[in-house]
């Protein structure tokens, strides 16, 4: 814009090194003559080529000139005269601005004649003496140096002449060759001074001296008006960045324009103004929603990928209530690898999983389904929670070495009143007592999967009837500026305060915990209640147990206690004929390849009626054929066959439990 700094100015002194007689030229502010359409202009553009041509012409003639000269007698003077003629034409050259001369161009006022002998002879001895002089104490220059110097002074003549005739142009010149929109307005009403051919293609024609709130009804559908208001009184430039232009009706591109608009501060002639400049970002407005919209995409199918991973509906075990939550990350935020899981495992127990991959997006949510589905099919062998945590670990290290897990895998038995459980680097399982109690489960028991080289150990957390407990991944209680610990205290308090069904705890805690659609971390929370029956749902609820003490005899004893127990409990005389059946098989098998400490425990719930024989021998009895003339090995057989589901395990303190299930008829 130097060439509307000094657009206004009618007064040039070429003799003074081509310096205005004012300075005009160092005002930091835009000065025009008048805010009109008339807005001066002393040289075009096609000015300036020419000028630059001929001082291109003018350094080549001289460079000619002057290697032909060296070497003869009169070498020195033609030096002098080249010198002079030189900063002659610089000073002619300065001569577009001086008052009532026109422009001269560098070429006219650079080639002067040579001249003449006579003028040369006539100069005088005092001429010679002079060069003489000059010329005695230094060496010669070459040829070729006087030609660089001489070729050097005159393209920074041509380069200087061009920049002074750059400067020349009118605000007409500069803004009008610009593509870019361009509009000057001025005073507290924004009136018109100046509109480019860019800007009246787009917005149509504007009238000059016009207020903007009525001749450019463009810049108030856009909201700049206030903008160059507040650029009035601040003299600060302001920028808004993508805004939507419709295409007019004849236009041959159908889509919405985007303009970035800037309005500057201008002052001419003491009057303040705004120069409105407004650059086209189409392309690059719809490049950055295309990559929006495929980041949308992306994130959509790894949020699908990772809701059809979780369960769809949770098992809900006989002696639990349990409910359990999904939350993504916010909109901005890939999902990331949580996830959770129920898993009944017969006799009344019932596993409760949660997990956390480490890292975000497609893989973390496949990683953590093969995590999952992998955990389901370990707790099918019904090992205690460290050797699942141990097995998990090294799957999860052949999956992908570089990504990490962590979990908590705990298995509640009602029998006992306890939660076993095993930690593989996650946050602390929180368990509270009927009274209200909280209590955090200790460190973890092991590191997080992946990382392999260690041994998981098992612990056992108290869960009576009336307990709850909450199991959670770090995004609940993670935040940037605080420490998990503090968010793990937060959520035992909230815990403790938190009644109702699991559904509305899950709900309390997430609200507790600020957890809302914009944070930015995955939540994934399980909570589980083990109810304290009464009344007649405590009918439904029954335990009955037999040690099985001595030989043989040990048998009719199970199978009469088994009998008179069923009566009790008023099933179906069929229910209780396969009751009493699968108990007398499953002692006797106990009876033969067990060792004491030997025990008969019956069990009722509101769905199925169990029957399980604990031993001290740890070997597991495996269904098998048996050949007709065996006199052994149809026991599980017959078990398998009659019971809705049968299973065996080891018990944490050595020997095994055999186990099978009948499902109780609906009324």
């Amino acid at each position: 814009m130097s060439g509307l700094a000094s657009a206004h100015s009618d007064q040039y002194d070429g003799s003074a090194g081509g310096r205005l007689q004012n300075d005009t030229r160092n005002r930091t502010t835009v000065n025009f003559t008048r805010w009109s359409a008339r807005l001066p202009g002393t040289q075009r553009r096609n000015s300036a080529a020419q000028a630059a041509r001929a001082a291109a012409a003018q350094a080549h003639q001289t460079s000619d000139k002057s290697v032909e000269t060296v070497g003869d007698g009169s070498g020195d003077s033609t030096d002098d005269a080249s010198a002079g003629d030189d900063s002659a034409g610089a000073d002619d050259g300065a001569g577009p601005g001086r008052a009532g001369a026109g422009t001269v161009p560098p070429a006219r006022a650079g080639r002067r004649d040579a001249p003449s002998a006579a003028e040369a002879e006539s100069s005088g001895s005092s001429a010679r003496t002079a060069t003489a002089t000059h010329a005695a104490p230094t060496a010669r220059p070459s040829p070729s140096g006087t030609a660089r110097t001489n070729a050097e002074s005159a393209a920074a003549a041509a380069s200087a002449h061009v920049t002074r005739s750059i400067d020349a142009l009118s605000v007409h010149d500069l803004l009008g060759q610009v593509p870019a929109l361009a509009a000057v307005v001025h005073g507290g009403d924004h009136r018109i001074a100046y509109v480019n051919d860019a800007y009246t293609a787009v917005f149509g024609p504007r009238s000059q001296g016009e207020a903007a709130r009525d001749a450019l009804p463009e810049l108030v559908e856009l909201g700049l008006l206030p903008l160059m208001d507040q650029v009035l009184r601040s003299g600060k430039p302001r920028t808004v960045k993508s805004r939507r232009v419709p295409r007019t009706a004849d236009s041959r591109d159908s889509r919405d324009a985007f303009y970035t608009f800037t309005c500057t501060p201008i002052t001419a002639d003491g009057e303040n103004g705004v120069l409105i400049f407004a650059a086209e970002v189409t392309d690059q407005v719809e490049a950055a929603e295309r990559l929006r919209a495929s980041e949308r995409r992306q994130r959509e199918a790894a949020v699908t990928l990772q809701r059809s991973l979780l369960p769809q509906e949770l098992e809900q075990p006989d002696d639990l209530r349990v409910a359990a939550t999904y939350q993504p990350g916010g909109t901005e935020a890939a999902v990331g690898g949580d996830w959770y899981d129920v898993i009944t495992l017969g006799a009344g127990r019932t596993a409760l999983v949660i997990g956390d991959v480490m890292g975000r997006g497609v893989r973390a949510a496949a990683v953590m389904g093969q995590l999952r589905t992998a955990v389901r099919a370990y707790a099918r062998l019904d090992l205690p929670p460290h050797e699942v945590l141990q097995l998990l670990d090294g799957l999860a290290a052949e999956i992908d070495p570089s990504q990490i897990a962590t979990c908590v895998y705990a298995v509640h038995d009602p029998n006992e009143g306890l939660l076993h459980y095993a930690s593989a680097g996650h946050p602390p399982i929180i368990v509270r007592d009927p009274d209200g109690v909280v209590e955090r489960a200790p460190e973890p028991t092991g590191p997080p999967l992946g990382t392999g080289g260690w041994v998981h150990t098992s612990c056992s957390l108290p869960l009576p009837p009336g307990g709850s407990a909450v199991l959670y991944t770090d995004g609940l209680v993670e935040r940037r500026d605080a420490d998990i610990d503090t968010g793990v205290t937060t959520l035992e308090r909230a815990f403790a305060g938190a009644t109702g069904s699991p559904d509305i705890v899950c709900d309390r805690l997430l609200r507790s915990l600020g957890i809302t659609a914009e944070h930015d971390d995955d939540v994934a929370v399980l909570v589980l209640h083990h109810p304290a029956r009464t009344g007649t749902d405590a009918e439904l609820f029954h335990n009955a147990a037999l040690d099985l003490l001595g030989g043989t005899e040990a048998a009719p004893r199970a199978r009469a206690f088994a009998t008179g127990v069923l009566s009790s409990w008023r099933f179906p005389t069929e229910l209780q004929d396969l009751g009493v059946l699968a108990a007398s098989e499953l002692v006797a098998n106990s009876l033969q390849h067990g060792t004491p400490p030997m025990r008969l425990r019956l069990r009722r719930t509101d769905r199925r009626l169990i029957v399980e024989v604990t031993d001290g021998d740890e070997h597991l009895p495996r269904q098998r054929c048996a050949e007709a003339v065996d006199e052994a090995g149809r026991g599980i057989s017959i078990v398998a066959t009659i019971a809705s589901a049968w299973g065996s395990r080891r018990t944490p303190g050595g020997g095994k439990s055999v186990w099978c299930e009948f499902a109780l008829p609906t009324t």
